[in-house]
Order: C-alpha cells, then sequence, then structure tokens
C-alpha cells in the first residue's frame, strides 16, 4: 500500500547522507589555511584530489546504506519515488545549502535506476529552489569604506585577515601604488569608494584570494588580491586586480577548484556573478569546489537552450580526431565528444584507457592549461536536434555509443567541455602579432603543464584551443600522462654514414621514450612558425631540459604557476 511505502525514511536516509559528505567536504577545505600557513604543498594537492574524489563515494556509502535498509522490490519501486521527492523538498526547504542537496538527491537517484527512469516527478531535472532566496542569511561579505586614503582602506582589510605578514608596510604601499595606476583618479579620490569583500579567503595551490569588489555611486569593479606564502619570508601580498578579464581566468575553467568554506553557496555565486556577469553559474559552483551542482546547472542551461532555439548539433571545426568525435551546437558554447569504436592504427591506447586519462585531468591541478571537462551517460535528443550530416558520421564512428531510438538520439557516453578555436585553425587566420603571442602561448601551456607533472604526449597544434581571453589551452587528452613516467632521450649518435640515410631508427625506442629533438617538424609543417617557436622556446628541444623538469618534482618541489600577470615582478 502506498502509504506504508517508507518515502519519508529514504528521504532522510538520502539527506543524512548530504550531511555526511558535506562534513567530510568542510573539513577537508578548512584545512586550507593551516596547509597554506605552513606552506605545505604536496599536502595541498593530495586534499584537492581527495575532495574531488569524496563526492562519488560517499554517493557509493549511501546507496549501501539504501539497500542495507530496504529490499530491492520496496527500494525499487520507481513509481513511488515522487513521494521521495516530495518528502525530501519538506526537508531541505529550511537549509542554506538546498540547491546542492537536490543534485545530491539526484546522484543517489541515478546509482539506483537505469538513466531511461530518470524524469522530473522522480529527481530534480529542473530546480524547485527561487533563485534568489527571500529568508534572511548569514551574511558573508564586510564593506570597508574610504576613510582618510587609500592605503587607510586596504590596511583595515589587511587587519581582518591576519596572517605572518612578512612586510606588510611595503606590501601596502606597492597595492595602494597599484589601485592608483587600475582605478581613474577622481574614483580614489571619491569619499563613496568602498570595498565589499567576501569573507572567507579562497585558497588553491600555492595561493590565497581575497575576492570582493571596489564600487563607488556609479561604477563597480572586481577586486581580487593574491596573498602568497614565500619560506622564509613570511605571507606577502601579491598584486591587487581589477581587472574583470583578468579575474575571469583566475576563475577560469582550466583552474583547480578553490577551498573556501561557503555556508551559503546560492549567495556567493550570485556575489561572484555581479562581479563577473560573463561567467555562467555552472562553471563558477565549480570553480569553488562544488563541480556535480555546476554540472547540474550546466544540463539544465543546455535543455533550456534546446527547447528555446533552433540550433542544431554539428560536428565541430578542426581536424577530425582519431580517437574522439567532437560535435557542438552553434549557439552554446561547449563541445561534446566521444570516444570511436575504432581508433586510427597510430594510436596504441584503448576505450579503457582513454576513459582513465580523461577523468586524471579532473584531479589534477590544471595550472589554467587544461579544460575542465564534465563526464555524462545517457544524454537523450531529439533527432530533430541533429543536422543529417552529423548524426550520420556519429552513429558511423561510434554505432556502441550513438545510437537511434525512434525519434531520439541516444548518446550513452560523452564528456563536454568548453568550446575553444582550435590553435591550428587560429594560427592560420591571425595576424603576425597574434602569431607571435599564441605561440608564445603555446611555449608557456607546455611548460606550466609539464611543471604541474603533466606530459601533453600529443603536442600537435590541433590539440591546442584558444580561448576568448586569448589564452592557449590543451584540451585532447587521450596521449597525456605524469611527466616523471616519461624517459627523455637525445638522439644517439649514427654509427655508420649508412645510419643517417635510413628510413628506421638505428637505435632502439621503448614505450616510453620521447625524444624532443624531434618535436620541431613534428609539431610545426610551416617553416616560419618552425623558427619562431624555437626562438621563443627552443629549450622545449632538448631532452636536458624535460630530465631537469623531472629532477624538480622527484624533490618534491611544486613549482609556481601564477593565474595573473605579476606586476613589476
Amino acid at each position: 500500500m502506498t502509504e506504508h511505502w517508507p518515502a519519508g525514511e529514504i528521504a532522510r536516509m538520502i539527506l543524512d547522507g548530504f550531511d555526511d559528505y558535506r562534513e567530510h567536504f568542510r573539513r577537508i577545505t578548512l584545512g586550507a589555511r593551516e596547509r597554506f600557513a605552513q606552506a605545505r604543498w604536496q599536502e595541498s594537492q593530495r586534499a584537492a584530489a581527495a575532495r574531488i574524489n569524496l563526492y562519488e563515494r560517499k554517493v557509493g556509502e549511501v546507496n549501501s546504506w539504501l539497500r542495507d535498509g530496504f529490499e530491492d522490490e520496496v527500494l525499487l519501486q520507481v513509481a513511488q519515488w515522487p513521494l521521495v521527492k516530495s518528502a525530501y523538498i519538506g526537508l531541505i526547504d529550511p537549509r542554506l545549502d538546498d540547491e546542492l542537496a537536490e543534485t545530491w538527491y539526484n546522484s543517489l537517484f541515478c546509482s539506483l535506476f537505469s538513466h531511461d527512469q530518470i524524469s522530473d516527478g522522480c529527481m530534480f531535472i529542473h530546480t524547485t529552489r527561487p533563485s534568489m532566496r527571500g529568508r534572511e542569511r548569514a551574511a558573508q561579505t564586510r564593506t570597508y569604506r574610504l576613510d582618510g586614503s587609500l592605503k587607510g582602506l586596504l590596511r583595515a582589510i589587511f587587519a581582518d585577515h591576519a596572517f605572518a605578514y612578512g612586510d606588510l608596510e611595503g606590501d601596502l604601499s606597492r597595492l595602494e601604488e597599484q589601485l592608483r595606476e587600475c582605478l581613474p583618479d577622481w574614483v580614489c579620490k571619491d569619499p563613496a569608494l568602498a570595498v565589499e569583500l567576501f569573507v572567507p579567503v579562497l585558497y588553491r595551490n600555492k595561493g590565497a584570494y581575497l575576492v570582493g569588489r571596489l564600487y563607488n555611486a556609479d561604477e563597480q569593479w572586481p577586486l581580487v588580491i593574491p596573498l602568497l606564502h614565500r619560506e622564509g619570508h613570511g605571507i606577502e601580498a601579491d598584486a591587487l586586480i581589477t581587472d574583470e578579464a583578468e579575474v575571469s581566468i583566475i576563475f577560469s575553467f582550466t583552474r583547480s577548484y578553490f577551498m573556501v568554506d561557503v555556508p551559503v553557496p546560492a549567495e556567493f555565486v550570485n556575489f561572484l556573478k555581479r562581479i563577473l556577469p560573463g561567467k555562467h553559474i555552472a562553471e563558477l559552483y565549480t570553480s569553488i569546489g562544488f563541480y556535480k551542482h555546476g554540472k547540474s546547472e550546466f544540463y539544465r542551461a543546455l535543455i533550456n537552450h534546446l527547447a528555446s532555439s533552433d540550433d542544431r548539433f554539428v560536428m565541430a571545426p578542426g581536424v577530425r580526431g582519431m580517437v574522439m568525435s567532437v560535435f557542438t551546437l552553434p549557439g552554446f558554447n561547449t563541445v561534446f565528444k566521444i570516444i570511436k569504436d575504432r581508433f586510427s592504427p597510430s594510436k596504441t591506447v584503448d576505450r579503457a584507457t582513454v576513459i582513465d586519462k580523461y577523468r586524471l585531468v579532473k584531479s589534477v591541478d590544471r595550472v589554467g592549461r587544461m579544460a575542465d571537462t564534465q563526464e555524462f551517460a545517457d544524454f537523450r535528443f531529439p533527432r530533430g536536434k541533429f543536422e543529417a550530416e552529423c548524426l550520420a558520421e556519429l552513429l558511423e564512428v561510434a554505432p556502441s555509443t550513438v545510437a537511434l531510438e525512434g525519434d531520439t538520439v541516444l548518446i550513452r557516453h560523452c564528456w563536454t567541455e568548453r568550446r575553444m578555436v582550435p590553435l591550428n585553425l587560429y594560427l592560420e587566420q591571425a595576424s603576425e602579432a597574434q602569431v607571435l603571442e599564441a605561440l608564445e602561448d603555446y611555449g608557456l601551456a607546455i611548460k606550466q603543464l609539464a611543471a604541474a607533472n603533466i606530459f601533453p604526449g600529443d603536442m600537435l597544434l590541433k590539440n591546442f584551443g584558444v580561448t576568448r581571453h586569448g589564452r592557449v589551452v590543451f584540451y585532447d587528452y587521450d596521449e597525456i600522462s605524469y611527466l616523471t613516467e616519461v624517459n627523455f632521450r637525445h638522439i644517439p649518435p649514427p654509427r655508420y654514414p649508412e645510419d643517417e640515410m635510413s628510413g628506421e631508427p638505428w637505435y632502439s625506442i621503448g614505450p616510453h621514450d620521447v625524444f624532443p629533438e624531434e618535436f620541431p617538424p613534428f609539431l610545426f609543417a610551416d617553416i616560419g612558425q618552425r623558427r619562431l617557436f624555437s626562438r621563443l622556446h627552443g629549450e622545449l628541444y632538448d631532452a636536458d631540459y624535460w630530465k631537469g623538469l623531472q629532477e624538480t618534482i622527484r624533490q618534491g618541489k611544486v613549482i609556481d604557476v601564477f593565474p595573473y600577470r605579476r606586476k613589476g615582478r
């Protein structure tokens, strides 16, 4: 009988699991301040990976609780799950993290049922949370007003953020100077000028970040002050950033997730959205570690876009991949990547390895040079939303992943990534100055990935993209590996004159061997670009350069990579 079905007990168990997850998440997050203060950088990296892996682990635990607590013939009556959803709504209504609780519920539902059972009646395809809550919330920001001088304003901010500063007076003078450079002179003298700062500090990698906004009666500017721990010299304020594009890059989809204690996630995301209007809320939730809820917000934006536009899926521009097939919606800034059934003969990886590589990217430091991904299963789209050529190609290259079910296209497994302009296509249309900038950044991207112990493997131009901010980012992961797993070698000298004439190498090559001297013709067909890149980043062609990086990493050093320009440094 329906009245005896345990909807309330199931809802309570799901929410108890969410509380357990949130407590563990918060515990890892709160440790960030101490790790920063004590310069425990490797521990910071391990904590970041542990926090990402925590979600699936806790979902698995609650799945086990439910299966232990209820017989399958009771628990798996999908027709009764609207009652669970209704009971759950009542439980989460008073919470300050209720939107995250909805996503958690969805994860539990999907862990119990196949995806063809998904419906808005049983789970939260559409949120039931109001976008802006009417009830009172805890204050998460603090306001500082101009009281005599800019330096006094900055001093008040730092008085509320007590770290072991090495030279606070020097930092304040430098930041005041940078602030005067950033803002018009009349703004700096405006008695209405104020700072609204988010109270909790954001931590990531080797930095801590004070985040807020500068404003007066007419305008506002984002404000980010990065702090660094200079071992042996204390904490120093490294910069003051008010440029929206630069702040946007700090919160980029190419960065690792911040550690920040956020009592009311929706309010903080709304605050960030006000100072970064170009960011989608999915990206902002993801940037502070709530990547599963970011995935929910992304999916909702996608289905809303499909419902409200005539946009159709097309194959993404660029060279067709040897492992992945990539398609996109022209009006939606995302690509969808599926694994082909058969790879090019030159590829030695298999499907399981590709999946492992893409999942690896989630848990490593992306240093602003690798696009974040979201993994989806069992996407269903109307057939009419695909251009005929796109659908035909997907059905041909990946019939085990893409299937037609009447008028519905089933995508059994895919990844989504931010759409970028492939670097090879960008260079074809670029001016001389743009080519110089792109190749400079391409080399920096490779070097910064290496600093984070990542070797891209296939470094061809087509596997890198250019973002809207002009940054070069790696996005094709089927051949990535840890840098320390690669054996960098010099090409041995020929034994005989005939060796140089031979079409075959005169030396043995192991599966992990890489010969950087071979990079120039491999990377660049254009002779001019090849010469320019050699001038900019010629050390990348030297095996000793790579070996030096490997040695630094093996010694336990975490190399600095900054997500902002360091003026005057």
